[in-house]
């Protein structure tokens, strides 16, 4: 940030303006749009979410009215029409925005209402990503990474322009918000930022001619007619990683028939046994559920109890039941012992063989045929539409 010319006064040339109130791309001015807005809908009435603070609820009677805030993107929506209209209106008296009408595009996502359901992708994303990196003509690929193949940090020569691998692989995490079926593909290729080489920009662009032949496929969502329950598959790759030897978390969160949450991460340890792993990565789908509960009860979404965490390694299961320290498991952290906390309270932990579960696809580099048979669990596909714009505020 820099004064405008004709503001500095030769006199005094290490002078500064000082401000009145914040100015667009001051590091402070964020924090004090979102005080100022935040202020705002407290003031009618509105509270913050306490598992997301950029939600804001508003309940009244029989009036229900949520409010996202992304930075300076908003959505809003609510049970009641007319009233939400007032609202938006009484927001455009105090703040210059505008109405882009009911949700179709935001952030890059999507938003497609058809037979009763919600679909969500990000097809022009896609294609922007796919534009930039000159790879709309590319061969197709069956899968976003090859199976067998573990990259390492010593295969082939250090690229030129790193910059450049760093912004396609930050790229494409943020396609992974509606593309499970890329996750650990991206988070193998994240692994190498530091010092990229041709192998792991060749993995990269892999995930690009996967994207192009998938390129609209999506998440689908369908209303529930009664309570739903929220189920977690966890999973974990011991010892995955060829350089560190360190294991890999995935898993998957649903609630009812939609999936709402998933993750593939390496593990910030070395864990002595594939038991210790799964442990972990339990631990971790447990963590995540109960804030989602938390999340969703804000929401007024009915839940269905217990709720239940899939495993398919079953001394794991054991493990999370009981509270006896064994000596192969006593140096594991105590934090990763919530998730026995969360059994006495009631969650269960149940046996799943691996068949039935899709969380391969979070863990491991999969063929054809297994990983199309897990994404097909995942992600649909939609009629595609470049958007023209629209949806939020």
């Amino acid at each position: 940030m820099a004064q405008p010319p004709g503001f500095i006064d030769p006199t005094c040339p290490s002078y500064v303006c000082k401000l009145h109130k914040a100015l667009y791309g001051l590091k402070q001015a964020p924090r004090a749009w979102f005080h100022r807005i935040s202020t705002f809908l407290l003031s009618m009435g509105f509270t913050r979410s306490q598992a997301d603070s950029s939600l804001f609820i508003f309940q009244q009677a029989s009036h229900t009215i949520f409010l996202l805030l992304y930075v300076d993107d908003i959505v809003v929506t609510g049970n009641d029409s007319t009233h939400l209209q007032q609202f938006i209106s009484l927001l455009g008296g105090h703040f210059d925005i505008k109405d882009l009408g009911p949700l179709s595009y935001f952030l890059g996502l999507q938003v497609l209402h058809k037979d009763g359901n919600l679909h969500i992708n990000q097809l022009k994303y896609a294609h922007d990503l796919l534009q930039k990196a000159n790879l709309l003509n590319s061969k197709l690929a069956s899968t976003p990474l090859a199976a067998k193949v573990l990259l390492s940090v010593s295969d082939g020569a250090l690229i030129s322009n790193p910059t450049e691998y760093r912004e396609l692989v930050g790229s494409l995490q943020y396609l992974t918000l509606t593309r499970p079926d890329i996750s650990f593909a991206v988070n193998t290729v994240a692994q190498f930022m530091s010092a990229p080489r041709t192998s792991h920009l060749v993995a990269a662009k892999r995930i690009l001619r996967y994207i192009k032949g998938t390129i609209d496929l999506g998440l689908t969502f369908t209303p529930q007619t009664a309570a739903a329950r929220l189920s977690a598959y966890s999973d974990a790759d011991w010892a995955g990683c060829p350089n560190s030897r360190q294991s890999t978390t995935g898993y998957v969160i649903a609630l009812g028939t939609n999936l709402i949450s998933w993750c593939s991460k390496k593990q910030p340890t070395v864990s002595r046994s594939s038991i210790e792993s799964e442990y972990r990565a339990l631990s971790h789908a447990c963590a995540k559920t109960t804030w989602l509960c938390s999340l969703l009860h804000e929401l007024g979404v009915r839940l269905r109890f217990p709720l239940q965490l899939f495993c398919d390694n079953l001394s794991t299961t054991y493990m999370a039941a009981n509270l006896v320290c064994h000596a192969h498991t006593r140096h594991i952290e105590l934090d990763y012992h919530f998730v026995r906390e969360k059994v006495a309270l009631g969650s269960q932990v149940c046996f799943v063989t691996s068949i039935d579960q899709p969380k391969d696809l979070f863990t491991k580099a999969l063929h054809k045929p297994r990983h199309q048979h897990m994404s097909s669990k995942l992600v649909h596909t939609v009629t595609p539409s470049l958007p023209g714009g629209g949806g939020g505020c």
